[in-house]
């Protein structure tokens, strides 16, 4: 009747998941015109209208389970549906999804089957369902041992999420400190962690500074090592002075309390994503047409 090539055209042309292209198929014995209109009267193959379209609003969701962690991201176009119940609800599906399973890429989360539909059919059935795109984008799994403890933060309903592991002190140890990595957005926990790259592109900014003031090469150079000093201090996790007693760094609270800091993630919603500004006006006339 058809092909498993036929379904993946389908696929391809619609957007819709595998098995709905599949029911497509079988329901129009095969004709591809009439499973694509099959599709879209059920409102699904309007997800793949929302393909080229930025998402770049949505939740960072954090889950834990004994020694297990998950923070992910996913997106949407707008705040407003970052904040309905359906939404929410597939985030919260998904972390909990990722956590019972060892998945270590995206594509392996999208193409789990559960309950007879892959990952990936629910998001696009979501997708028909709420009319935005919806971007599963990134996670990170984290285990600790039996001496150490999670520390987990969300600011802003989701905006921010922070997952730090902390050894040989407390849960509420551990939330200070990812309170303070959800405000302060450390890059690394200490010196040795600071990206090369990252390293090599500010000692050439602060030298060309020092230049530009008059200095000579060689005093520029001697004074790159004094201002780098200041950077880390911005960028290191264990040098920033903790937000609920600047007289300590967080290596010095951390300490303090008997523990040492083992790992940390921070995902903010959208960081590094171009958002589109739209004309409000226009973006009704187009929902209005029914582009």
């Amino acid at each position: 009747m058809f092909k498993a090539s036929d379904v993946k055209e389908l696929r391809e042309k619609t957007g819709a998941g595998m098995l709905d292209c599949k029911k497509a198929l079988e329901a129009t014995s095969g004709d591809m015109e009439k499973a694509i209109d099959w599709l879209r009267e059920k409102g699904i193959a309007k997800a793949a209208k929302k393909e080229g379209r930025v998402a770049a609003e949505g939740l960072c969701e954090i889950v834990t389970n004994q020694n297990n962690a998950v923070i992910l991201e996913v997106n949407s176009e707008t705040d407003f549906v970052a904040q309905n119940e359906e939404f929410v609800s597939f985030v919260k599906y998904l972390a909990q999804v990722i956590l019972d399973h060892d998945f270590t890429t995206n594509e392996e989360v999208l193409n789990y089957t559960d309950e007879g539909e892959t990952v990936q059919d629910k998001l696009v059935a979501k997708i028909a369902k709420i009319g935005e795109k919806i971007d599963f984008r990134r996670f990170k799994k984290v285990e600790k041992k039996d001496n150490e403890v999670f520390g987990t933060y969300k600011h802003m309903g989701g905006k921010i999420g922070a997952l730090v592991v902390l050894a040989d002190t407390t849960e509420e140890v551990a939330k200070d400190v990812a309170m303070h990595i959800a405000a302060m957005a450390p890059t690394a926990i200490t010196r040795d962690e600071v990206p090369q790259d990252l390293l090599e592109r500010e000692s050439h900014i602060i030298k060309e500074q020092v230049l530009a003031e008059g200095k000579s090469e060689e005093i520029a150079s001697k004074m790159v090592t004094g201002r780098l000093n200041k950077f880390y201090k911005e960028i290191c996790l264990e040098e920033q002075p903790f937000i609920k007693e600047n007289s300590l760094t967080v290596k010095d609270y951390v300490e303090n309390n008997g523990g040492k800091i083992i790992s940390m993630v921070r995902f903010a919603v959208g960081e590094g994503i171009e958002k589109v500004e739209e004309d409000f006006a226009q973006e009704v006339m187009n929902q209005v047409n029914g582009n």
